[in-house]
């Protein structure tokens, strides 16, 4: 779908804002913002949420499934640096809490979850935004790629 992703882009004025609707995955909107997209528009992060799955600056896919046994005993938050109301800079509710949770069908693990998920996406287009407007977007991009797949691409 890149590729008509950048044919759209490329016929359409410059001057113009792009909109790209249903298209959520983080590796995505980093790859269609280089291609020319402005605008998203996707149920993505608030379904992974409601399902159990936190977004994360981690190894591709950048998902945590909380729902898995693996994260039944982990006592850390999802993300250590994440100021959201699920991490609270690693004060807010532990792995194991969240897995008890989903496990359970507490709702306010998905709640929390959503929370994350959206900060999370906020946090790379605010990132975006600042690289483009500083002039450094390439370089955002490398380092984005390397943290999604750190043993090369």
């Amino acid at each position: 779908f890149w590729r008509v992703v950048k044919q759209c882009c490329s016929a359409l004025p410059q001057n113009k804002p792009r909109y790209l609707m249903g298209v959520g995955y983080p590796l995505d909107l980093v790859v269609c913002t280089t291609l020319g997209v402005d605008m998203y528009d996707c149920v993505y992060p608030t379904r992974t949420g409601r399902f159990g799955v936190a977004l994360v600056d981690a190894i591709s896919p950048g998902t945590m499934r909380l729902k898995g046994t693996e994260y039944a005993e982990d006592t850390r938050v999802v993300e250590e640096h994440c100021d959201c109301p699920c991490c609270l800079k690693g004060k807010g509710y532990s792995r194991a809490k969240l897995h008890m949770m989903l496990k359970s069908g507490e709702p306010v693990a998905a709640q929390a979850l959503t929370a994350h998920n959206i900060a999370y996406m906020m946090r790379l287009t605010r990132g975006m935004r600042s690289a483009i407007l500083e002039g450094k977007f390439e370089e955002y991009v490398r380092d984005f790629l390397k943290r999604f797949y750190p043993g090369g691409y």
